[in-house]
Order: structure tokens, then C-alpha cells, then sequence
């Protein structure tokens, strides 16, 4: 009888049991969400020149208390009960401290899921300040043999800030739908290869009802942005990455996004990073589009998207109304609607980064929670992320 294996000690399961079939789940999802190049193929972004850090205890700071609905708990104990992988606070562009699980050394890179689509947005948002992309013009301005599809006459407008009309569910758990297809051409699921990911966007279907109408939470709009970014400006979302946000935010550490069998970037999930890299995002956005002195994004676009841009209606008219009810949505990212102006992006599996202005606050939180949306746990999230702002 053989002994377990390193990595089996470490996470209680072996490294074969963690394939496309069961990557997302927990318990293989502790490892996996840290590796994501060992299971589908991606391609990597430098960081800066002598960026190692050293970790920061939050000391103190976990053994405060939280209230909730339900009563109250330390700061580490929501931690763990929500699945947190890792954790970085700041707070006036100083760090304040990490957590990390013991399955997660400090450092290690993780993947941010739909933190992706705002991170996206943001070479969008630089693009367009260089006069090389409109977010008012036609879809098929730029991708012309998208017309057959139901972006044939959406506007870029439309898919920044998702309220394209698509006839598309975001159904995570149902192998048979559309949305498993989806992730096949994406190379996320197994049988994957016959279809790239721009050929499935071509054929996505319709909805009746007129563009800009509804916010429609679709993942395929933010891979079409990724597309629409290249077209625009003739360059890879990876060279863009690297030229016009990572190594001008002074990212310490490489970040990685997966790709298709042709090489098109997971622009709506697959990036990975560091915590503190997220938290570094989270600063600028909080900073007018600045970072190190010098401006990244124009602070117009930060303005709009955060604070004045996006349509109340349509976002009321969606299913996400209940865990911000004064809210909006505005070029991948979410306004909360809170009196401290608090804004945020979210990634499915309990992935977040919450910037609370008026406390001076970024909180870069990544998880690996079993299920993929749990809205209890994200209205509890919500009111965590607001208490701790005010603890700092």
C-alpha cells in the first residue's frame, strides 16, 4: 500500500482528479483556481521588474466583529465561511494587509473570472482617450461578419455596458445548454476544439426586444469587446495588456488570461492575478485613472463609469436589482448605488473587487466558493465589504 503524495497531504485529493470536468468544483477548485494554465491553455502578461513582495498580516483586524441579518462574526471567520482564497485591503493607496488560506501561498495568482470583463473594459476605456475606438459605433463596424448575428445591429455602447439583446442564459450548470457549448469554445470544457470562440459568437440569436432596453448579464458580450478591441486597434488583448495597463500600474507580478484554439483571449473570465495586482486596479479606478504619478485611463471614463454613466432603468429592469437596488451598470463595472459612491466588479465563484471612495478603500477579495452565484452570501458580501471599509 503506497503513501499519499505530496499534493494529495496538502489538498486531500490527487492531482489526476482535477480535469476540465471537474475543475470548477469544489473541492478540486482550491487548487485549480490557483493553475488554470495546467488545465486550459493561456497566455501570459509580464509584471514590472523586481516586483516581489512580501506578505502583510492583518493582525488585529480579523478578530473584530461584523454584524449581520443573521448576527455577528469575526472578520476571519466570514473569511473562511466564505471560501476566501485571498485577500488585500489598501486604504488611502497604502496597504493595510493581506490574508491568505493555507492552500493559497501569498503570491500565488488566481483567476479573477469576470473581473476580466472590467479589466477589459479598461484597455476600452484607453483606447477610446487615443482616439482609436468608439463606443458609439456599430458592432459591424469594426466586425462586419458579425451582421447575421444578434449583434448585427447592437452598438459597441451596447455590449460595454450589456444590454444587447441576446437570446443567450448564462446557465453554469447545465451541460446540455448553449452557455456548455459556450465554454467548450472556449476550451473550459471538455470536447472542445471543433468551434472557436468568434465562430460561436456569430451565431448567437436574438432577442425581440430592442437593444439597450434590459441589462442582460452575458458573458459573450465581454469576449465580442475583447474582439472588438483587437479589430479597433490591430493588436492582441495580450500586448495591450502589457503595454497599456500592466506595466504602467507597476503590476508586481505576471497575470494570465486563457485562450481558444485560435489564440483569441477569454476577455469575459479568463484572467488570473495576485491579489494585490487586483487591489492595484481597484487604486487607480479609485484615483481618477491614475497610478505611479502618471495617468492610465482617462479620468472621464473613470468618471462615467463609476460615478455618472449607465442607465437606472435598464439596470431595474435585470435580475441583479436586488443586491443593488439604486444601482448601475456601466462599462463592465457596477455602481452600487451607496452613499459612500461605492463601486465594485464581481466574478462568479466569490471573486470581488470593491472600491469604497469615500473611506479611501480597495478590497481585493478571491474565493473559491462552491457554487458559482450564491445571493445570499453576495448581499452578506456586500455589507462586509461596507463594515470593513469603516474599520480600516
Amino acid at each position: 500500500m503506497t503513501g499519499k503524495t505530496a499534493f494529495e497531504t496538502q489538498y486531500g485529493f490527487a492531482r489526476k482528479d482535477v480535469r476540465l470536468e471537474t475543475w470548477r468544483l469544489a473541492p478540486f477548485n482550491r487548487w485549480s483556481f490557483q493553475n488554470v494554465g495546467e488545465l486550459v491553455p493561456s497566455a501570459h502578461v509580464p509584471g514590472a521588474p523586481g516586483g516581489e513582495e512580501q506578505a502583510k498580516s492583518l493582525g488585529a483586524l480579523l478578530e473584530e466583529n461584523i454584524s449581520f441579518a443573521g448576527g455577528s462574526e469575526t472578520v476571519e471567520s466570514f473569511l473562511k465561511r466564505s471560501d476566501t482564497d485571498g485577500l488585500t485591503i489598501l486604504k488611502g493607496g497604502r496597504l493595510v494587509g493581506d490574508w491568505s488560506a493555507l492552500h493559497m501561498p501569498f503570491g500565488s495568482r488566481h483567476i479573477i473570472f469576470s473581473i476580466s470583463k472590467s479589466v477589459t473594459a479598461i484597455l476600452a476605456g484607453i483606447l477610446e482617450g487615443e482616439g482609436l475606438f468608439d463606443p458609439n459605433a456599430s458592432v459591424t463596424h469594426y466586425i462586419p461578419e458579425a451582421k447575421g448575428s444578434a449583434y448585427g445591429d447592437a452598438s459597441v455602447r451596447n455590449v460595454l455596458d450589456m444590454t444587447v439583446s441576446l437570446d443567450f442564459e448564462e446557465a453554469y450548470l447545465d451541460p446540455e445548454s448553449a452557455f456548455a457549448r459556450y465554454r467548450r469554445s472556449t476550451l473550459w470544457n471538455p470536447g472542445g476544439g471543433s468551434e472557436s470562440l468568434t465562430a460561436f459568437l456569430q451565431t448567437l440569436p436574438r432577442l425581440a426586444e430592442p437593444h439597450g432596453h434590459t441589462y442582460r448579464y452575458r458573458s459573450p458580450n465581454s469576449d465580442m469587446l475583447g474582439i472588438l478591441l483587437e479589430r479597433a486597434c490591430g493588436m492582441r488583448v495580450t500586448q495591450l495588456l502589457r503595454d497599456k495597463l500592466w506595466l504602467p500600474l507597476g503590476a508586481a507580478s505576471d497575470m494570465s488570461v486563457t485562450v481558444d484554439m485560435e489564440g483569441t483571449a477569454r476577455t469575459a473570465g479568463g484572467m488570473s492575478m495576485t491579489p494585490r495586482d487586483l487591489a492595484r486596479i481597484g487604486e487607480m479606478m479609485r484615483q481618477g485613472g491614475r497610478a505611479n504619478g502618471r495617468p492610465i485611463v482617462p479620468e472621464t471614463w473613470v468618471r462615467d463609469t463609476v460615478a455618472t454613466g449607465g442607465s437606472h432603468e435598464a439596470w431595474q429592469r435585470g435580475t441583479m436589482a436586488f443586491l443593488f437596488p439604486k444601482g448601475r451598470y456601466r462599462n463592465k463595472w457596477y455602481q452600487t448605488g451607496h452613499d459612500s459612491g461605492a463601486f465594485c466588479c464581481i466574478g462568479i465563484h466569490g471573486q470581488w473587487l470593491y472600491v469604497n471612495p469615500k473611506k479611501e478603500v480597495v478590497i481585493a477579495k478571491m474565493s473559491s466558493q462552491p457554487e458559482p452565484v450564491d445571493d445570499r452570501l453576495d448581499v452578506d458580501l456586500v455589507g462586509f465589504f461596507e463594515a470593513l471599509s469603516t474599520m480600516v
